[in-house]
């Protein structure tokens, strides 16, 4: 998924949006939905999306490490969601010559 959001550690990159690339994995058992078919035995990604578009586009963080863990977080709070990798990943121009920079973490519901 691609959102854009102001983030970053100086002021020059909070002052301007920037494109935020957001995977996620989730660990759930999903048993019940391979037999009935049906949407509410399951996890809807159209709700996890919605998680990451907001946190990419809402309050400005300075880490890539603090967006991941703001998805985690409200991602663990979806029933049914056992664990969750979040992988945050940013290109600014800034960067060059490397592609960009990225964080993966994994969070379990406790």
């Amino acid at each position: 998924m691609v959102f854009s959001g102001r983030h970053g550690l100086t002021d020059a990159e909070r002052a301007r949006s920037q494109r935020f690339i957001v995977d996620i994995e989730l660990e759930a058992n999903l048993a019940r939905a391979a037999r009935s078919d049906q949407i509410e035995d399951t996890i809807d990604d159209r709700r996890v999306r919605t998680i990451a578009k907001e946190v990419i586009e809402g309050e400005s963080a300075r880490l890539i490490e603090t967006l991941a863990g703001r998805i985690a977080r409200k991602a663990l709070q979806v029933p049914r969601v056992a664990a969750v990798s979040v992988k945050v990943t940013k290109r600014p121009p800034s960067m060059r010559p490397i592609d960009g920079a990225a964080v993966l973490i994994r969070r379990v519901r406790k």
